[in-house]
């Protein structure tokens, strides 16, 4: 334009001012129409721009959608991202509807005529349609959603297809099915489960009331149906201490964890023991919904618990009553129990055992006290012992304590996982085996110096033991005896030793006797060189025998010597007998003579005589009455020891012979300063005996018991006659406090006549009368404590 300006100077054409003004007027309209249109150009330009954009987001949308559309055009072209050829693994984008179906992929043939149909369908009706198509070597899951397209989108018998991949839901929907089929069926097992539970079990809702019971539940309470129990609300527990069923499911929710109780509760008409559990379940907002419950029948299980407390408890007491140390640890290493002899042996108090110190810090103590064996190295000792909890098998052990206390420890591991221990002192055992070697060598040295000939035969007859005697005397070599021959190959070898070879049966047959028949038999054989030997064998406890040779060749010899004396013994012995009968006969006569004139001067025959001379033949009297009774007890002794002693058989009162007894011997008690009391029963009665011989035998028992008591107790001696009887005798005692009689006791119990003091004859004859009569007499006597002498009787003689 420039240029046309250029070719029309201004100074050469003339214009008019309307001229000019319309010019002016064109250039300014051309000037406004040019900055319209370059406004409209740029207004377009944003718009194609945001158009532009507009569309990217909305393809990235639909790219990013789980869903992705398809356009169905009336000639059955198809519209549709390149996400469709993935989703139905072909090769290539489909062009047309008929490219959906293939061999390898795509749709199949069913599935494709299908989908063609429902899109048919909706292009003639407007219908929409939802088909699921699975496509041909896929596992995947197509949701199809078609419907006639918008006129905007694809125009006049266009149909619109929403695809979506379903794999994932069509899997998570099959996992929730087989979820709830398998809930389903673990919710009627468990239903059934418990409703065949055979103990009772319920369900309240959040308003405490029942809801659910069990068949159990149902039968403990005898209802007639659950649905009874649910309509009245019977309740299997009654209040206990003020809290009912409900108020326990309230402090279960309140609490929001499980509670449980022991109550007791009616079930048929039985009393039982029964743990009843309510717990709250709650939603997954933590809001409990219900409170379930159940019981349990302890009553058995109550019942074990106390009988196995009273066992614990008994057998606690049994460990105390033990000679063996017993402790107890737990599975904590903790001290338990322990017995007494424990507690003694280990130094432990009441307080110690309570404490439940730890086992390692009781072998601590125990070492401080002396109680453990000294150890080169006390921790390993000491983890070493508490390794006995940990193992599967008894442990022994000896200890040996700094006071030379022996121990043998076993500790023995429980099933709970503690540990029993068990001391048991052996000191006395070791000092016993000691001393058992210490036999044993005492025994072989022993059995080597006898004067006797031993030996020993096995339960099965071979020689066992046997010492150098037995060897000596049968001249057998050492080491035939060292083979331990049996009895028969051994004595088969000796017969020729005795004078009468036959008489080796003998011995075999003894020896065979003591060990199988375990009877004890004698013999005697004698040598071919003239000895002479007594032999026995003797069963031992051990099953073994015993065979004993003493020689006996010396006693033999002096056999004869000494029967020949013992027949001169037994003349010299029945002429004393006839001496002491005759002396007492001649003795007897003229004491009687004396004794009656005695008696006719006290009568008075020779006159009345002086205050003197009557003292004299009072003494004169009185020493004929002792020398009487002394004659008598002479009499009898010579006769009881020859055999002679003839007793009468008659009724005699004892209640009137003792009282007649004491009556005779208290002036010679009161002459003495000695007090004689008399304990005299009224069951006494009578029995079959020779009233005089009785008499002597109490006076004699009452004299000697005087006499021994004056010369020691002049002031406080005392003797006591006591007499008791029943239905089949009576028992006579006469004690006293004197200085005692040992060597007569020992005498009478020897059942000899000598005696000493002047307390022997009387106690010797007193012994023959008593057996006379068919009783028994025993003389108890200790030095400076008194003596007693107890006399049965019995009732017919």
């Amino acid at each position: 334009m420039n240029g046309v300006w250029r070719s029309f100077p201004f100074q050469t054409m003339q214009l008019s001012p309307g001229a000019l003004f319309a010019i002016g007027l064109f250039a300014a309209l051309w000037l406004l129409a040019g900055l319209w249109a370059i406004g409209r150009g740029v207004a377009m330009q944003r718009r194609s721009a945001f158009i532009a954009g507009q569309t990217d987001r909305l393809a990235s949308l639909v790219e990013a959608s789980p869903q992705l559309p398809v356009i169905v055009r009336p000639d059955w072209r198809i519209e549709a991202a390149e996400r469709l050829s993935r989703w139905l693994g072909l090769a290539q984008g489909p062009r047309n509807f008929d490219e959906l179906r293939g061999i390898d992929a795509g749709l199949d043939h069913a599935g494709h005529e299908q989908l063609r149909q429902a899109i048919l369908g909706a292009q003639r009706g407007a219908k929409p349609f939802t088909l699921s198509l699975k496509p041909l070597g896929s596992a995947r899951t197509i949701i199809v959603h078609g419907a006639a397209a918008p006129q905007a989108v694809g125009g006049a018998g266009s149909v619109l297809l929403w695809l979506s991949d379903a794999t994932e839901g069509q899997h998570a929907l099959a996992q929730a099915r087989r979820e709830r089929d398998e809930a389903m069926a673990a919710f009627e097992a468990l239903s059934g489960l418990i409703e065949a539970a055979p103990f009772p079990m319920w369900f309240r809702e959040a308003d405490m009331r029942l809801a659910l019971v069990n068949a159990a539940y149902v039968r403990a309470v005898e209802a007639t149906s659950a649905a009874t129990v649910i309509e009245e609300g019977v309740e299997l527990c009654e209040p206990v201490a003020g809290i009912s069923a409900t108020d326990a499911a309230e402090a279960a929710r309140t609490a929001g964890a499980a509670q449980q109780r022991t109550v007791p509760v009616t079930i048929e008409g039985e009393r039982r023991i029964m743990r009843v559990v309510d717990v709250p379940l709650a939603a997954e907002g933590g809001r409990v919904f219900g409170i379930a419950g159940y019981a349990i029948d302890i009553q058995e299980l109550e019942s074990e618990r106390g009988a196995h407390r009273r066992f614990v408890r008994t057998q606690r007491e049994l460990l105390d009553r033990l000679s063996a140390a017993v402790a107890q640890f737990g599975p904590d290493q903790g001290l338990v129990f322990a017995n007494q002899p424990f507690r003694r042996l280990f130094a432990l108090s009441a307080e110690d055992v309570s404490e439940g110190r730890s086992f390692a810090r009781s072998l601590d103590l125990w070492r401080e006290g002396g109680r453990t064996p000294e150890v080169r190295d006390y921790p390993e000792w000491r983890q070493a012992h508490v390794d006995w909890f940990a193992k599967p098998d008894a442990s022994e052990e000896d200890w040996l304590l700094r006071d030379g206390t022996h121990l043998h420890v076993v500790a023995q591991p429980t099933p709970d996982g503690g540990l029993l221990l068990i001391a048991e002192d052996r000191t006395e055992q070791v000092q016993l085996a000691g001393a058992r070697d210490t036999l044993l060598r005492v025994r072989t040295a022993t059995f080597d110096n006898l004067f006797e000939a031993i030996a020993v035969f096995a339960p099965d007859g071979r020689l066992h033991l046997w010492n150098q005697r037995f060897r000596r005397l049968w001249n057998i070599d050492e080491h035939i005896l060292a083979g331990h021959p049996r009895v028969d190959t051994l004595m088969g070898g000796l017969a020729d030793r005795l004078a009468k070879p036959s008489q080796i049966s003998v011995m075999q047959e003894v020896i065979r006797a003591a060990t199988l028949e375990r009877t004890q038999r004698v013999g005697e054989i004698r040598f071919a060189d003239g000895r002479h030997f007594d032999f026995a064998s003797i069963p031992l406890p051990d099953g073994n025998a015993l065979l004993i040779m003493l020689d006996i060749t010396a006693s033999r010899k002096m056999e004869g010597a000494l029967r020949e004396r013992n027949e001169a013994l037994e003349a010299a012995d029945k002429v004393k007998t006839a001496f002491l009968s005759r002396m007492s006969y001649e003795l007897r006569t003229p004491l009687t003579s004396i004794g009656g004139f005695g008696e006719m001067l006290q009568s008075g025959y020779a006159g009345e005589l002086p205050v003197a001379a009557k003292a004299y033949i009072d003494a004169i009297m009185d020493s004929v009455a002792v020398l009487g009774r002394q004659i008598d007890n002479v009499l009898d002794l010579a006769q009881g020891e020859a055999g002679t002693l003839a007793v009468e058989r008659a009724p005699v009162d004892v209640r009137a012979l003792l009282d007649k007894a004491l009556a005779e011997a208290k002036p010679f008690a009161a002459a003495e300063k000695i007090e004689l009391a008399g304990q005299l029963s009224t069951t006494l009665g009578t029995i079959e005996g020779d009233a005089p011989r009785l008499a002597r035998l109490v006076a004699g028992l009452l004299d000697n018991a005087i006499r021994f008591t004056a010369p020691a107790r002049r002031n406080g001696g005392r003797v006591l006659l006591h007499a008791d009887g029943d239905d089949k005798g009576i028992e006579v005692v006469v004690s006293d406090n004197g200085p005692g009689m040992p060597d007569a006791v020992a005498a009478i119990t020897r059942g000899t006549q000598a005696g000493t003091q002047s307390g022997g004859i009387g106690l010797a004859l007193a012994r023959q009368l008593v057996a006379a009569h068919g009783g028994t007499m025993e003389v108890l006597s200790e030095k400076g404590q008194g003596t007693l002498v107890r006399v049965s009787l019995p009732r017919g003689g």
